[in-house]
């Protein structure tokens, strides 16, 4: 089972990929994948973080303030700027506009971890960047969605902060609480995590585009310019920001990765359950859910060579 979870993380962005595009171009095979089952998808992924994380996961905080400081910022300064600037510059409706800003104002992904690794980067800066990123969220991204979309859409900043403690607070809470009571059940399902965290996010990924391919497809090359730029924008600025403040490489890796992968399986939850009126917002975090996968596994082939070279 180990083997086969390492398989399946290391082919991850292939894996979503080809969901992505039975569920955008034969969308009929996908179509028995409620939408309603995002939220407890995401809480299904957000559980696994949970009893892979202990206590100490955070102790990096008070070891190395500093970065992660520059990290948490950068990702809820940098990404929700890029999001609202793209979009205007790229004309989109208030629609894809509130999908594109929920991306960019919700916290790294959990795949950024993985990633960081395979680049060879700073993990337990990762970890700790994701780990204090998540718990802001529940206040930091209603409220920058509102100061971004306050003139342009109506944002329920209560219901916001609410699916986001349900969806990820809680779930993460509870993995956290397993693991420190119940190790040994941790150890035991840490070999098939990667495999249930792979399943609910492709799962996550064929839901949401199968039930919106015709929008996609109708929408032609701008959302997908916005949302690919909004991810590589992402990726060149945080290695920006570890170059200005003198990091090492593996920081600088850390934090490029954890601000261009967002937690868009996030952002697709939020954009069902604090607008539900505007189908469209949904699809820009599963473009994203798609892109910054297949773009996160090429930038650590690239961030590896670097290395070797």
């Amino acid at each position: 089972m180990k083997r086969i979870s390492e398989l399946i993380g290391k082919y991850m962005a292939v894996i979503v990929l080809v969901i992505a595009a039975f569920a955008l171009f034969i969308p009929e095979s996908c179509l028995w994948i409620q939408t309603g089952w995002v939220n407890y998808l995401l809480m299904t992924v957000m559980f696994g973080m949970g009893l892979t994380m202990k206590l100490s996961d955070f102790a990096v905080v008070f070891s190395r303030p500093k970065d992660i400081i520059i990290g948490c910022t950068t990702q809820f300064v940098i990404m929700p700027l890029l999001a609202f600037a793209l979009g205007k510059m790229f004309g989109l409706s208030n629609e894809l506009l509130v999908g594109v800003m929920l991306v960019g104002a919700c916290p790294g992904g959990t795949s950024s971890n993985v990633i960081t690794y395979l680049s060879k980067g700073d993990v337990a800066l990762s970890v700790g960047m994701t780990s204090i990123n998540t718990l802001l969220a529940p206040l930091l991204t209603p409220a920058l969605t509102y100061l971004f979309l306050q003139t342009s859409v109506d944002v329920d900043v209560i219901a916001m902060f609410i699916s986001i403690v349900q969806v990820v607070i809680v779930p993460i809470g509870l993995g956290i609480l397993i693991n420190k009571l119940i190790p040994k059940f941790s150890e035991k399902t840490k070999d098939v995590l990667p495999s249930v965290s792979v399943t609910a996010i492709c799962l996550i990924v064929a839901a949401v585009v199968s039930h919106n391919n015709e929008k996609i497809l109708t929408m032609g090359v701008v959302i997908f310019t916005v949302v690919i730029l909004h991810n590589l924008l992402g990726y060149a600025c945080g290695y920006l920001v570890g170059l200005l403040f003198g990091m090492d490489a593996p920081r600088k890796k850390a934090v490029a990765i954890e601000i261009g992968m967002q937690n868009s399986g996030l952002a697709t939850t939020l954009a069902g359950s604090a607008f539900p009126d505007l189908a469209m917002a949904t699809v820009p975090g599963a473009i994203f859910s798609v892109w910054h996968n297949i773009s996160g596994a090429i930038l650590a082939a690239v961030f590896r060579r670097i290395d070797k070279s």
